[in-house]
């Protein structure tokens, strides 16, 4: 009888699939914060380490601390010293490249946008859980993902699962700041100088900047330039109204 495995119970270099590699994102986010950082990012490189070793690939340098590093530099692509869902995808090799075919649109893809608001039809800023398997296999179709009905199922359950909501899906772009109705009225009207309802993306781009210097938050040119644009995936000829701009930033959808 063949002794246990010495491959780690959570990490393992086969190929993932969808659900699995949210079980391993679980696991290291132990926080449930979104990121992979700190404490959890040692552990989760300690057992990446132990996997690589245990198929084979060994790092060039044995300094625990060098590897990290270089590990950080290849794969943290915004720099912020955490791991997030995204880039977690790059790093393992997840089956049909599940989450990126989700997470890599999200944020920064117009695509995305044009098939979520094709979904969202009363532009409440959320999707229908039994119409998000329609919504992902537009998007499956349109990365040239092969799939099946089970496999979409299973997608479906785990994006569910990802969110760990009651059922309804928001869109991908509340994920930055969070303003009352308020202050965001208070905020568009500002930059709605002209009262038209609508902003360009010039007066986006002033706006976002205000909002993240007034949250003390920090985000690069590339970064601000690629969340402008995916707001602007929602404009309609450059005009970007109030009600979608409000589903982006306020912390209830628009009634």
């Amino acid at each position: 009888m063949a002794g246990p495995q010495q491959q780690p119970p959570y990490l393992h270099l086969a190929e993932l699939t969808a659900s699995q590699f949210l079980e391993i994102w679980k696991h290291f986010d132990a926080d449930g914060n979104g990121y992979i950082e700190g404490k959890e990012l040692e552990n989760f490189f300690q057992e990446l380490e132990k996997a690589r070793k245990g198929s084979g690939m060994m790092s060039k340098s044995d300094n625990f601390g060098e590897k990290m590093k270089e590990f950080m530099q290849k794969y943290d692509k915004n720099s912020d010293g955490k791991i997030e869902m995204a880039e977690l995808a790059q790093i393992l090799p997840t089956e049909e490249n599940f989450l990126l075919c989700f997470r890599q649109h999200v944020g920064s893809s117009a695509e995305f946008m044009e098939a979520w608001r094709k979904y969202d039809t009363d532009r409440s800023g959320y999707i229908e859980a039994n119409e998000l398997k329609g919504f992902l296999s537009d998007l499956l179709k349109k990365a040239n993902r092969p799939y099946d009905e089970p496999k979409l199922q299973e997608y479906t359950q785990t994006i569910l699962r990802m969110f760990d909501l009651n059922g309804d899906v928001p869109c991908p772009l509340q994920g930055g700041m969070k303003l009352t109705s308020e202050e965001f009225n208070a905020i568009f009207t500002f930059y709605d100088k002209d009262g038209s309802g609508y902003i360009d993306e010039h007066e986006l781009d002033a706006l976002l900047k205000d909002l993240y210097e007034k949250n003390k938050k920090e985000m690069n040119i590339q970064q601000l330039t690629s969340y402008r644009k995916s707001v602007m995936s929602l404009a309609e000829a450059g005009k970007l109204y109030r009600k979608d701009l409000e589903i982006v930033l306020c912390s209830e959808p628009p009634v």
